[in-house]
């Protein structure tokens, strides 16, 4: 199952296997990381690493997903306000499809409008300096994304089992 899905849960649905995923919040200079428990319940900053050619930012997060033994990734999708789609996220389509063939893994697309800007309001409400902010963004919005990703998941698999019991 390497395929680039529309959601978490069309990624589910196709037979996810159990275990952690990588959330990824892929900016021009930087690809935010965060992972998730094996039980995918709560979503953890990892780290900020810088971009390079697609090849070697590929390697890292390979090495990061087999490290973790993560059964896939999320990646955030910078959709427009208005929902439409730009020249962004044909880019972070474009860089789906290439990391679930190099990692072998599937890669569930997450709406990521406003998730920096959520980011960057917890930390000013957390006083933390400009300087703060700037290493840690990229990384808090990767977990916020994950987070989003995990809660739907969540959500979905209780009103199945509400369903069930009805």
């Amino acid at each position: 199952m390497t395929q680039v899905f529309e959601g978490p849960l069309e990624m589910l649905a196709a037979g996810l296997a159990a275990g952690p995923l990588l959330g990824l919040d892929l900016g021009t200079k930087t690809i935010g990381v965060a992972t998730s428990d094996t039980r995918r319940q709560i979503a953890t900053a990892v780290e900020t690493l810088p971009r390079g050619k697609f090849g070697a930012d590929a390697a890292k997060l390979i090495a990061l997903a087999q490290g973790r033994a993560a059964r896939g990734f999320v990646l955030g999708l910078p959709r427009n306000m208005d929902g439409s789609e730009g020249p962004r996220a044909q880019a972070t389509r474009a860089f789906a499809r290439n990391l679930c063939r190099a990692a072998n893994l599937p890669v569930a697309l997450w709406d990521e409008r406003l998730s920096t800007v959520a980011v960057e309001r917890a930390l000013l409400e957390a006083d933390a300096s400009r300087r703060r902010r700037a290493e840690v963004v990229d990384k808090m919005a990767a977990a916020y994304i994950l987070q989003g990703a995990l809660d739907r998941m969540a959500w979905a698999a209780a009103a199945a089992a509400a369903e069930r019991e009805a």
